[in-house]
């Protein structure tokens, strides 16, 4: 009997044994494609042999040392690395552990950056509905996908939510691309004059809409328009790229595809490859110089921040995404998995919509495609598929409440960047049969 408290308890999932390029394998040698990287982590896959020989490098010289006492020199070439290649403005590099733990430090840093700016009636934080930043309190409070906040909402923090950039289901017949995204962006400003424009601290959002909305990128100039209100009114941009950063949409950087400056951004899942735990919170000048100049203390921490193994990891998968060109490899292959999912799926019945970027790629299924209807949530569809896909030796991330935390399902791709075309049939071909099976004809 396990000991282990797994994420479901009326799952018995197989043990997963090892690791062949885009495979994982089980005890039983069944091998599955990992089309979705685990959940957009995977993206070196599960046997790169310069990755493990670099942690295991580290650790046999060092395997920890806490950042109270010291610094690393792994975690010292990581930071340069990403901040080489950051967007403009962004000086500074937080190591911690995961996704969470990075947006929760961007909560925190963006608060107490005005404090010691002496502007403590700034507290208020705005994000957006179906977004999801991570399962800590503070990530949680300011996701906004209903069906993960529910249980937890009477001990959940008080975070303003606007509507997500969706153009699908919420660009009006009568409107462009642009103008919808204009309107949808003038919510931000909207909501920072009810709450008071002075009193808002940041704004956070996904470059590329992941778990929630399934790969759902923003219309062209929204966040040109998001940039200029945040600048407007003193608040602070946060990106969430822990889900889409680190070359998934074929820029090491997501928001490098929208041309937009944030003053704090979060990465994580893609930065480790999955090889070690690790993500990162990275921050503008101005906002590392206020503290620096002030308290010079962030009063936030954990144990595990800038871990030598975990630095040594990242720094070499950065390494590889742009050593090998892998950043022209995603673009290239997103493309051509878009054309395959389009020539097989596009004029299936009930798929409405299949977007997204580079190998960051989602299928929005629907009851109807003229309407949009979703299906009824009661059939439980995407864990259906999720398991159907399974079975047929695909591993990939369907996910339901796709609309509103309720209604709706999408499935979600991210497979790793070292797939080749002649593996798009592995995606493919356990999708078609699956949907087959799930979906009401």
């Amino acid at each position: 009997m396990s000991h282990v408290f797994p994420r479901h308890s009326k799952i018995q999932p197989p043990v997963a044994a090892s690791g062949d390029g885009c495979y994982v394998i089980d005890t039983n040698g069944k091998r599955y494609f990992d089309g979705s990287g685990g959940a957009a982590v995977s993206c070196l896959g599960h046997s790169d042999a310069e990755v493990t020989e670099a942690v295991k490098s580290q650790l046999d010289q060092l395997a920890f040392a806490h950042t109270s006492f010291f610094t690393s020199q792994p975690a010292e070439d990581l930071a340069n690395l990403l901040v080489e290649h950051a967007p403009e403005g962004i000086e500074r590099v937080y190591f911690v552990s995961g996704g969470s733990e990075a947006t929760e430090s961007a909560i925190k840093l963006a608060r107490q950056y005005f404090v010691e700016k002496g502007e403590p009636q700034r507290r208020h934080l705005i994000a957006r509905k179906q977004s999801y930043h991570g399962n800590t309190i503070g990530a949680l409070s300011a996701g906004g996908n209903e069906w993960r906040r529910q249980q937890f909402a009477p001990i959940l923090v008080d975070v303003s939510h606007i509507a997500p950039c969706y153009e699908y289901t919420l660009r009006q017949n009568d409107e462009s691309a642009f103008e919808y995204g204009q309107r949808a962006a003038q919510e931000l400003e909207d909501e920072i004059l009810r709450l008071g424009e002075d009193s808002v601290m940041a704004f956070m959002a996904e470059p590329v809409v992941g778990a929630t909305l399934g790969a759902v990128p923003a219309v062209e100039g929204y966040y040109t328009r998001i940039r200029e209100i945040c600048d407007k009114y003193g608040v602070l941009l946060i990106l969430d790229e822990v889900m889409c950063g680190m070359g998934r949409t074929g820029h090491l950087y997501a928001c490098e595809a929208d041309n937009v400056r944030p003053d704090i951004l979060c990465i994580a899942k893609g930065l480790g490859a999955g090889y070690q735990p690790i993500g990162a919170m990275l921050c503008s000048g101005e906002i590392y110089g206020t503290i620096a100049n002030g308290t010079g203390f962030f009063q936030h921490g954990h144990t595990y921040l800038a871990h030598p193994c975990a630095t040594a990891a990242g720094l070499a998968v950065v390494k590889a995404i742009l050593d090998r060109g892998l950043l022209d490899r995603v673009k290239d292959m997103g493309e051509k998995l878009q054309a395959a999912l389009v020539a097989e799926f596009g004029q299936h019945p009930h798929v409405g919509d299949i977007r997204g970027r580079g190998l960051f790629r989602g299928i929005e299924i629907v009851k109807d495609r003229e309407t949009k209807e979703p299906f009824d949530p009661a059939l439980g569809l995407a864990g259906k598929l999720k398991k159907a896909c399974f079975a047929e030796g695909l591993a990939c991330y369907p996910m339901a409440g796709t609309r509103d935390g309720k209604n709706g399902d999408h499935i979600l791709l991210a497979p790793p960047y070292i797939m080749t075309e002649e593996q798009i049939p592995d995606i493919i071909e356990p999708l078609k049969r699956a949907m087959a099976q799930i979906i009401p004809s």
